[in-house]
């Protein structure tokens, strides 16, 4: 029987899903491709964070655990061949949650999707989130972009990083390089569901992410996106000590790098611990002493 389902991947502690935009972009398309392959499947709204990713599909819960479990094999395999990483997300576990259309759970599941990378502090509103469904739904501008039929094979397999050709023609790829959610999402589902744009804002004011954003603005929680502090590792790791990665980095200087990072970005142990690839328990400890 088919209904409705949040899945949630667990929240990696010592590690990125997307080390840098271009990771972000490859896995957006991979969504788009297994909406292609799994058409008892529907949509709903999906979010990419740095450590975990959100779905609310429709269907089967043995086709959307199938779903998710796929669209993690395949952008393993990506990831695992770009930064040389063995067994990526192999033992990362998925919460699947099924959620009802007369308790209003189902909205609250979408508004809390919505609102992730409000709460992460990375943006204040999801429609300036790009690697998602933020800004797509009560939307009247027009998708703008390359219909997937105009572009030749060996240019679709670059774009895409895949040789899946069971791909809707009239599919339009942006300008940032990914397929638009806007081609393969069930919009017109969603706005049913929410009924009018005001009802969906009171869900995404409402919701238990949007209640985190304003904890996270009085505790200063972080405001820099993981990839932007990943991005200056190195250049720190060299300015500071001379060394080209934590890795080289003695207990003394691994503890002055994270007081660094935590007083240029106001990071906290969480966020550290996941840009420098340590555990959360090392990363509290060598920020004790610092």
């Amino acid at each position: 029987m088919k209904d409705y389902y949040l899945l949630t991947t667990d929240h990696l502690e010592n590690c990125l899903w997307f080390r840098d935009d271009s990771d972000f972009k490859v896995a957006m398309n991979y969504v788009a491709i297994q909406v292609a392959l799994c058409p008892e499947v529907n949509l709903l709204s999906f979010i990419l964070m740095s450590n975990h990713v959100h779905f609310v599909l429709y269907g089967t819960k043995d086709d959307v655990i199938c779903f998710i479990t796929l669209f993690k094999r395949r952008y393993s395999a990506y990831y695992r061949k770009k930064h040389n990483v063995k067994e990526f997300l192999r033992r990362n576990n998925v919460d699947v949650k099924p959620l009802s259309i007369m308790d209003e759970s189902l909205e609250r599941a979408i508004a809390y999707v919505q609102m992730n990378c409000v709460a992460a502090n990375v943006c204040s509103h999801p429609s300036q989130y790009p690697w998602g469904t933020g800004n797509i739904f009560f939307s009247r501008t027009p998708i703008s972009g390359t219909r997937l039929g105009d572009m030749s094979t060996r240019a679709r397999r670059r774009l895409l990083n895949s040789n899946c050709e069971n791909l809707p023609e009239y599919w339009i790829i942006g300008e940032d390089g990914f397929i638009k959610p806007q081609s393969y999402v069930d919009i017109k589902d969603v706005e049913f569901i929410f009924r009018t744009p005001k009802r969906l804002n009171y869900f995404l004011n409402s919701s238990s992410k949007a209640k985190k954003r304003l904890q996270t603005v009085e505790d200063n929680l972080p405001a820099f996106r993981d990839q932007s502090i990943m991005g200056t590792l190195p250049d720190l790791c060299r300015s500071l000590f001379h060394k080209h990665s934590i890795e080289e980095l003695q207990e003394d200087e691994q503890i002055e790098l994270l007081r660094q990072i935590r007083f240029r970005f106001s990071a906290d142990a969480n966020q550290i611990a996941r840009v420098c690839g340590i555990s959360y328990a090392r990363a509290a400890y060598l920020l004790d002493k610092a």
